[in-house]
């Protein structure tokens, strides 16, 4: 019986462990588990047809360079807020409450300024997280 329960003890830290090595990031003190966008295929299919997401949960998109960018919602199903983040990791702008797409003439949402590193969150995290222009935005296990 010990042996059994020093098994399943392992197990449970072993699947807790792999779970800490999972992507995320953290704004405003709160932490989110975040699927990669880091080529462009991935990058044009962002959160396109996902039916819900975990309010802890996000996609982070990774860019080569710093510039001005610009999202739509073209077949995403979900709202969400679009955060855009500098090369130093820091907030530029948001654009919030960004609504889902089903027609061909999508409505985008630009960045205020040149941006490296897009997040994308359920709609109401902004708020929710009173973050502002220049708030620091940290990687974890994410390469």
């Amino acid at each position: 019986m010990r042996f059994k329960l020093l098994l399943i003890t392992l197990c449970l830290l072993n699947i807790t462990a792999c779970a800490d090595d999972s992507p995320s990031v953290t704004l405003a003190g709160e932490r989110f588990y975040v699927d990669i966008a880091d080529d462009d295929s991935e990058r044009t299919r962002g959160l396109m047809f996902v039916e819900q997401m975990a309010d802890n949960k996000g996609m982070l998109f990774l860019f080569p360079d710093e510039r001005r960018r610009s999202f739509w919602m073209k077949n995403t199903k979900i709202p969400l807020d679009i955060f855009y983040f500098n090369a130093e990791f820091k907030l530029v702008s948001v654009s919030e409450n960004a609504r889902p797409c089903r027609t061909a003439q999508c409505s985008h949402y630009p960045s205020s300024g040149p941006a490296k590193y897009v997040l994308e969150l359920n709609a109401g995290k902004a708020e929710q997280l009173g973050v502002e222009a220049g708030s620091q935005l940290s990687l974890h296990n994410v390469h």
